[in-house]
């Protein structure tokens, strides 16, 4: 349901702007659009997700430009996505009746056809009768691009120097300066549609008649039902287990088999503070974790997509280094990913700076291979087995991670305080290394294992002896210190330590003590440990999911499984997570975002199995 908190009714602003929580996303494996429960568009990029935006309101009520179209009397509004899809339909309720929106992006595969990009938005009057309002407002290019507006035998046609749109309707519009509007009235039984298509090129406008709309929607609601149904889940959490993973489907870009981490940039994490991101690219850690997820549900085609993706743009060949690996790509494998501010938009609620591009780019995060390759491992034991060239790479990676594991480095949470020799750096390289191992015994594949086992064993030497704290009885961030960190709840789940060994029980109670809050889980604490950044954040949504099944592998079954439950009540009316969750329970930072859906399914996956 629709309706703002009453925790934000006080912030400078606030009215201009839905809560993160208040949207729903659509998408076609190429680009997505921000729904909100008042039925606007508030963020879209065409023709992918990291083009520049065409409605961008979320981060500049003004300057931004949104779709907007709700009934133009007082509603009471609803959202809710068409049952296993990724159709989202927006209700209002009226004292004079009942309408609804549904808004989707037409898909009936995934063909890596990338020039048509069409949005279409179809409302009908179910009771009673509605009159109707919209208002489209483009703003090209994060609204630095000027455009002309003409209307053209019904197709309104917005044109910019590097990208243009055509609106068509049902409806007559009307222009309105640089945008186009209409206000129509809608009675029992009958409806309009609107369609936004990229044109230019050999792409022309052309109508979007109801009857196209009605096959484009059945079409749409094919194919998401058809691919759902590959699932292999049938747990007790089975509707947000799936509505996670059609939102990682819907995160995935679909000609080159690239997973963004989120759709969106710079949603704060704290509202007014400076920790604002830009999230539209392809993390390895977050895309591979990702691919365990689907795998572990029986996705195998998004797995083998994204395996295609390491091996044309990741993995070393073709005069390409073994590392240090860029840790992030854009969406077409492309490296540089310069960040720069958007002085000219104010921010979501005030909240600057806007980035675009991201500058951990530049990081060096040794993780990043342990990610990298219990993903490829899982794919070669549970999909297909890697081809020897594939082999290869991972050879040539491992080798890598064993001459540089011990450097410091700036860890999982991009910190910007200075490099350090992290703990969960130290396990990921043990786990590049260990799963490789793995591999080589099972299928007998050619390796220089007596160097890797005792590169292996000297990691988890050094781990036992340099990540312990004898002070807080427990494994901490860093070597040699006493700050503690959520990343650590990974080392049972990685298989690194026995879940109910006595050193991990008393970390998992220190972790509980300190960093624990209502089942909500902060990262560190930023006081104890400088993370070169101002402001507070709040709690991060996938070391929750973390620790419920750090608590499963524990044998506190009970206490897991009350702490998912609390978390399932984090999610917003749709079943979506962004990254962070604040004191007030309000969703922060970009959204939604794959790294807490993909922490959902294994946290679900696992309960289920301990439950039985």
């Amino acid at each position: 349901m629709s309706g703002t908190a009453p925790s934000d009714q006080d912030e400078p602003g606030a009215s201009r702007y839905l809560p993160i929580a208040e949207h729903g996303l659509i998408g076609d494996l190429r680009s997505v659009a921000l729904v909100g429960t008042d039925g606007t568009i508030d963020w879209y990029c065409c023709p992918s997700f990291d083009a520049p935006s065409v409605f961008a309101a979320i981060l500049d009520a003004e300057r931004g430009g949104a779709f907007e179209l709700a009934a133009a009397v007082p509603a009471r509004t609803k959202q809710f996505y068409f049952p296993d899809t990724n159709v989202l339909i927006t209700r209002f309720f009226t004292e004079d009746g009942v309408g609804e929106v549904q808004d989707f992006m037409p898909v009936d595969g995934d063909s890596v056809e990338t020039e048509r990009h069409r949005l279409i938005r179809r409302v009908l009057c179910v009771r009673g009768s509605i009159p109707f309002r919209t208002r489209v407002a483009p703003r090209f290019d994060y609204g630095t691009q000027p455009h002309t507006v003409r209307l053209d035998g019904g197709v309104a046609v917005f044109e910019s120097a590097k990208l243009s749109l055509g609106l068509t309707a049902t409806v007559p519009l009307e222009p309105d300066g640089l945008d186009v509007r209409a206000d129509f009235k809608l009675a029992e039984g009958e409806s309009a549609v609107f369609a936004l298509d990229q044109v230019g090129g050999e792409v022309s406008p052309r109508r979007c008649a109801m009857t196209e709309a009605e096959e484009q929607f059945s079409t749409t609601v094919a194919y998401w039902r058809h691919w759902l149904s590959a699932s292999k889940y049938r747990g007790r959490w089975r509707e947000m287990v799936h509505r996670s993973a059609l939102t990682l489907k819907l995160l995935t870009y679909a000609p080159t088999g690239a997973i963004v981490a989120a759709p969106t940039t710079s949603l704060p994490e704290q509202l007014g503070g400076e920790r604002n991101w830009d999230y539209r690219y392809v993390w390895v850690r977050d895309a591979a974790f990702c691919v365990y997820a689907l795998l572990r549900l029986g996705f195998t085609g998004e797995a083998e997509a994204f395996m295609n993706f390491v091996t044309r743009h990741i993995s070393p060949g073709d005069g390409k280094p073994s590392g240090p690996l860029q840790i992030m790509y854009g969406i077409d494998g492309r490296t540089d990913l310069a960040e720069r501010e958007l002085d000219h938009l104010e921010g979501h609620r005030a909240s600057a700076p806007v980035r675009i591009g991201n500058a951990a780019a530049e990081q060096l995060q040794l993780d990043i291979y342990g990610a990298l390759i219990d993903s490829i491992y899982l794919y070669d034991k549970w999909a297909k087995p890697i081809s020897s060239d594939q082999w290869d790479d991972v050879t040539a990676l491992v080798d890598w991670v064993c001459e540089h594991w011990d450097q410091p480095d700036e860890g999982i949470w991009e910190t910007r305080g200075g490099r350090k020799k992290f703990l969960y750096s130290r396990l990921m390289c043990w786990v590049a290394i260990e799963r490789a191992i793995r591999m080589a015994n099972r299928r007998g594949l050619p390796a220089d294992i007596v160097r890797w086992r005792n590169t292996r064993d000297t990691i988890y030497r050094r781990i036992m002896s340099h990540g312990w704290s004898e002070s807080r009885q427990a494994f901490v961030q860093h070597e040699d210190d006493d700050v503690l960190d959520a990343a650590v709840l990974m080392m049972p789940l990685t298989k690194f330590i026995a879940p109910t060994d006595p050193k991990w029980l008393s970390t998992l109670d220190a972790l509980t003590a300190d960093l624990v809050s209502d089942s909500l889980v902060y990262r560190y604490d930023p006081m104890a440990s400088p993370d070169g950044l101002r402001g507070d954040e709040g709690t991060f949504s996938i070391c929750s999911f973390w620790y419920v099944e750090a608590m499963v592998h524990a044998g506190r079954v009970d206490e897991a499984r009350l702490a998912f439950e609390k978390m399932l009540t984090y999610a917003n009316h749709l079943g979506l997570y962004a990254e962070e969750i604040s004191h007030t329970g309000e969703q922060q930072g970009n959204f939604p975002q794959a790294f807490t859906h993909l922490a959902l399914i294994s946290a679900a996956f696992n309960l289920d199995k301990a439950l039985g």
